[in-house]
């Protein structure tokens, strides 16, 4: 009698560990079917795109890209302009009085800066004052804000005939100040400077004006945020 009921409790045993093994949990994926994703990008002419179509601008290629993995987004609210600097950056925006948030807003602002001989202190007072709008553009949610480095622009054919050690050394000095600050609230921070860098030696990736970047280029930075911004967004 006990043999029979130890083959009957190891045959139950059997069937189901057989059973748990079969049946598998159903995926459990975070993406929102219904929820439709708004992204506000802030700069200047690399976040206008300057000098390509508006679909190979980095943000366009992003948002391409993040459709591709089932996320609905609308076309980016873009507020940039070829030539900006921070306070004029930061105009506009006021100008705009915006009241949406946003569920991602990145932010790439400074080259100006830099082109027009202004102070690092300056530029960090003024980053910070955006970087704050937008961290409240986001929602309040730091985590949804994305700060791109400033490129260098001094690897260019534009460039030729300056100094280009010493644009490279100011980038760098303004990038110090943009990615700290960065830190300090929590952002995430994409540093896309190396790449432009690659442009010394291969033209492809600038644009036929010899000084902004090409779609080329900006792919390559999209790549780099739109894993950021998807990890982000499918929480």
């Amino acid at each position: 009698m006990m043999r029979m009921i130890f083959f009957a409790l190891l045959m139950v045993i059997t069937f189901l560990a057989a059973f748990t093994f079969f049946v598998k949990e159903p995926a459990v994926t975070h993406l929102k079917s219904n929820k439709v994703y708004k992204i506000l990008a802030l700069g200047d002419s690399y976040t206008i795109g300057e000098a390509v179509s508006a679909d190979e601008r980095f943000i366009a290629q992003s948002i391409a890209a993040l459709r591709l993995k089932g996320l609905q987004i609308e076309e980016a609210r873009i507020i940039a302009t070829t030539g900006w600097t921070t306070d004029e950056l930061q105009k506009a925006i006021n100008e705009a009085n915006i009241t949406d948030t946003f569920d991602a807003v990145t932010l790439l602002i400074g080259v100006n800066n830099q082109y027009r001989g202004r102070g690092i202190d300056e530029y960090r007072v003024e980053f910070v004052q955006l970087l704050l709008q937008a961290i409240q553009y986001a929602g309040g949610q730091s985590n949804r804000v994305f700060v791109l480095s400033i490129p260098d622009w001094g690897v260019t054919p534009f460039a030729e005939g300056r100094d280009r050690s010493q644009i490279a050394k100011e980038i760098d000095s303004f990038n110090v100040v943009n990615k700290e600050e960065a830190v300090r609230y929590n952002v995430h921070y994409v540093d896309i400077t190396p790449e432009s860098r690659k442009a010394s030696t291969d033209l492809h990736l600038i644009a036929s004006d010899k000084l902004h970047p090409s779609a080329a280029m900006y792919a390559v930075w999209a790549e780099k945020l739109t894993p950021l911004i998807f990890e982000e967004l499918k929480k």
